[in-house]
C-alpha cells in the first residue's frame, strides 16, 4: 500500500444493534488535561451565553463587568474568562482576527458540548449555543453614523471558509450570484438567529455584513498594492436582501453564522462603526465607541 493514502483510524462502539465511529485522536485533539487543543477549555468551561471578541485585550474588558469570575485561561491568542453577570452564565472568548481563527473557536467550542470526550463520539441531544460577536468593522454607507451599532441580520462571506463544508446554497446565496458584480470569489451568505435579532434590536440597527479574507486589498483599501476591484463595495453598498441593506465589513461575522448554522447554535453579531469607508471618517475615541457597545449588550443579556 506504499504511496497511498489512509484515513485516520477509528475505534468502533457498539450501542444496542448499531455502530457508533469513534472520532481519531488526530482528528478531534485533546490535551494532557483533556481540555481541548486550541482553546485549552474543558467541557464545563462552556457557558450556555458565549461572548466572542477579536482582540484578546478586550475579553477583560468583558469580563470586568462580572459579578464573579470562575476562571481565567489563555492558549495562544485565545483568551477565555468565564464567570456570571447574576445567574446568568457567561464565557467571553478572543477568536483573534479572521474566519480560519472562527473555524476554530467555533468547532471546538460544538465539540465540548456535544461530543462525549470519554468515547469521542458524538451526543445525542446536542446542546444549543448562544453565541455573539461584538466586534468593529467598517460602514459602505453614508447614512450610517460612526460609533453607532449595527446588528447583523445576515452576512454575505467572502472568505471563502464554507465552501470547504457539505451545505446546501440558500436562495439570498443564489440571488446574489445573479447580480451584476464582479465577485472575487464565490459568496456565501447565512442569517443571524431571529430571536436574538429581536431581543437586541433596540440597541442598533440591522444590516447585512460582509465579512472578508484580509483587511487592506480584500477591502479595497490602497497602500502601496491596488486591489483587484475598484468598485467592488460601491457596488453592494446600494444592494439589499430581504429588503435588508448592506451596511458593514469586517472579517469574522461569515464564519461564524455559517458554522453555528450547521451546528445549530443561536448566533448574532454585533458590530460598532469605527469607520466610514465612504466619507473618509474614524471614530475619534475607537476606544470609548467598544466600552459603550460592551456596556450595552451586557445590560440587554443580563436582564
Amino acid at each position: 500500500h506504499q504511496g497511498q493514502s489512509r484515513s485516520p483510524k477509528q475505534c468502533h462502539l457498539h450501542n444496542s444493534n448499531r455502530i457508533i465511529m469513534s472520532i481519531a485522536a488526530s482528528e478531534l485533539i485533546l490535551n494532557e488535561d483533556g481540555s481541548i487543543y486550541h482553546l485549552g477549555l474543558l467541557p464545563e468551561e462552556v457557558y450556555p451565553t458565549i461572548i466572542t471578541v477579536g482582540d484578546p485585550d478586550r475579553v477583560e474588558k468583558v469580563s470586568k463587568y462580572f459579578d464573579r469570575i470562575d476562571y481565567k485561561k489563555q492558549k495562544r491568542e485565545f483568551v477565555s474568562h468565564g464567570g456570571r453577570i447574576g445567574n446568568k452564565e457567561i464565557t467571553v472568548i478572543s477568536t483573534g482576527i479572521g474566519t480560519d481563527n472562527v473555524d476554530i473557536v467555533i468547532n471546538e467550542l460544538d465539540a465540548l458540548v456535544n461530543i462525549d470526550m470519554s468515547t469521542r463520539t458524538p451526543k445525542t441531544n446536542p446542546r444549543k449555543l448562544d453565541i455573539m460577536r461584538l466586534g468593529t468593522s467598517g460602514t459602505i454607507r453614508t447614512d450610517i453614523e460612526v460609533d453607532s451599532l449595527v446588528l447583523s441580520r445576515g452576512a454575505i462571506g467572502l472568505d471563502g471558509l464554507m465552501h470547504f463544508y457539505k451545505r446546501e446554497q440558500s436562495p439570498e446565496e443564489l440571488e446574489m450570484l445573479t447580480w451584476d458584480i464582479d465577485w472575487p470569489l464565490p459568496p456565501y451568505y447565512y442569517a443571524g438567529t431571529e430571536s436574538l435579532l429581536a431581543r437586541y434590536a433596540t440597541r442598533g440597527i440591522e444590516g447585512i455584513t460582509v465579512s472578508n479574507t484580509g483587511f487592506y486589498g480584500p477591502q479595497s483599501r490602497r497602500l502601496r498594492l491596488d486591489p483587484a476591484s475598484n468598485n467592488l463595495f460601491e457596488s453592494l453598498a446600494g444592494r439589499t436582501i430581504s429588503g435588508c441593506p448592506v451596511t458593514n465589513l469586517e472579517m469574522e461575522t461569515s464564519g461564524i453564522y455559517g458554522l453555528c448554522h450547521l451546528l445549530g447554535h443561536n448566533c448574532l453579531s454585533i458590530n460598532v462603526i469605527i469607520a466610514n469607508r465612504t466619507l473618509g471618517q474614524f471614530s475619534k475615541n475607537p476606544g470609548k465607541a467598544v466600552i459603550n457597545m460592551i456596556e450595552t449588550i451586557l445590560e440587554e443579556a443580563s436582564n
